[in-house]
């Protein structure tokens, strides 16, 4: 018999720094096991009691999107309520493309933050995910992208991000540009031969392959002097301590993944500009999705124009799926002053057309659009139903319009035919 998980309940806990890095993880821990919820706003003692026999706990958040002042003012109280969750490892759950500034989603100030709060002497940071193809050798960051590998400064997508682009694959660098806090890193080569480590200030963990972001998390563990340790990490830091814990015994052998149901229709939000996000849509269009374009700087009138709305409802009425979109790729992106604000929009948008139709899949497609949007839907919490890209899992919603089952994405995650392989 396979030896259960040590006792502590929940096992394991997270903040994301926005929605669709919240499902990637909540993906991780239920597809490996581990029985886990996602709550979309910080949750009260009788939504904890509603999912008691979960394993692992997320709060997803907005905090990449969000200025340093936001988060100092905001991010304590996440952090106490995962402190009082009382679980060993709570991780702030980063992108692994790491795109941050000292002024927007700063890493830096989170790590400042969640050590205070949790008292902890140091700070492991692991950023790399080799599921998603982000590498980082020698502290320096490496992504996909186009079928080849690029250095994160040099990154066709990252290095152009419209808030947040990245100019330094050095981490540690990056990282110093946001905090004072004590930085070292340990590499690849200190990683595999056991060789000791600082323990003071933060830690940035190296990672080519699955085995390392396993010996990182092994390391992360078995080095606890804190009730509860603070890991700044990607879904690769998850997905190493799944990994870990299995080659201990604690969870069964991985098992295949429920297969998602087929939807009748699907309603998508695309406010992403990502090249993969544009080729995306496009393919749906050519697959029989009607489409329809939103201007972006009329957050305030035009999408709330009547014509727009009954557009979608007509094609939705008829059996057809439906994309809302904002632009075609980076070369159509209309800069617009306040995303938050246009993201917000778009989900109030997203909840008449839910309402009104009755459709019950959507995929949301963006960072920083999925987590301010879905917040707009009243949805409570979500659970894991099956996967569909890496990244980017079926999930159902607790609380919010009735039996919704939706899907957030970032912009680069997802092959060609992302959408209909939502829909099918």
């Amino acid at each position: 018999m396979t030896p259960a998980l040590p006792q502590e309940r929940p096992i394991f806990s997270y903040y994301g720094d926005d929605f669709t890095g919240s499902t990637d993880a909540l993906e991780a821990l239920a597809a490996n096991g581990v029985p886990s919820v996602l709550f979309l706003r910080l949750p009260e003692p009788e939504h904890l009691q509603a999912f008691a026999h979960c394993r692992a706990v997320g709060i997803a958040g907005d905090s990449r999107s969000r200025s340093p002042e936001w988060m100092r003012s905001e991010l304590p109280r996440a952090f106490e309520r995962l402190r009082t969750i009382g679980s060993p490892i709570v991780q702030y759950k980063v992108c692994s493309t790491f795109d941050s500034s000292p002024h927007t989603g700063s890493i830096g100030r989170a790590l400042e933050i969640g050590q205070d709060v949790f008292g902890v002497p140091y700070v492991p940071i692991v950023p790399a995910a080799p599921l998603l193809l982000r590498y980082v050798v020698f502290a320096n960051l490496f992504a996909a992208a186009d079928g080849a590998i690029h250095r994160i400064d040099r990154h066709p997508t990252m290095s152009h991000h419209p808030v947040t682009p990245m100019a330094e694959s050095d981490l540690l660098a990056h990282l110093r540009e946001q905090t004072a806090r004590p930085l070292a890193s340990l590499n690849l080569l200190a990683l595999r031969s056991s060789a000791p480590a600082p323990s003071t200030g933060a830690l940035l963990f190296d990672g080519l392959d699955p085995a390392d972001l396993a010996l990182a998390a092994g390391r992360i563990w078995e080095h606890r002097t804190t009730p509860q340790t603070f890991v700044i990490g990607s879904s690769g830091f998850t997905y190493g301590m799944l990994d870990y814990w299995r080659e201990q015994g604690w969870l069964p052998p991985s098992t295949a993944s429920p297969s998602p149901t087929h939807a009748e229709r699907l309603l998508a939000l695309a406010g992403s500009c990502s090249p993969a996000t544009g080729r995306q849509i496009c393919h749906a269009l050519r697959s029989g999705f009607h489409g329809i374009r939103l201007n972006p700087l009329a957050a305030g009138t035009a999408l709330h124009d009547e014509p727009i709305e009954q557009e979608a409802l007509h094609h939705l009425a008829a059996g057809r799926s439906v994309i809302l979109y904002t632009a075609l790729g980076p070369r159509d992106r209309i800069p617009v002053p306040d995303r938050p604000a246009l993201a917000a929009a778009l989900g109030r948008m997203l909840q008449r057309l839910i309402t009104a139709s009755g459709v019950r899949r959507i995929a949301v497609a963006g960072g920083d659009t999925a987590s301010h949007a879905v917040q707009e839907l009243a949805i409570t919490a979500l659970t894991f139903v099956a996967p569909i890209a890496p990244g980017a899992p079926l999930c159902r919603a607790h609380g919010g319009p009735p039996a919704l089952e939706l899907v957030l994405k970032g912009g680069q995650v997802g092959s060609e035919t992302f959408f209909e392989d939502v829909l099918s």
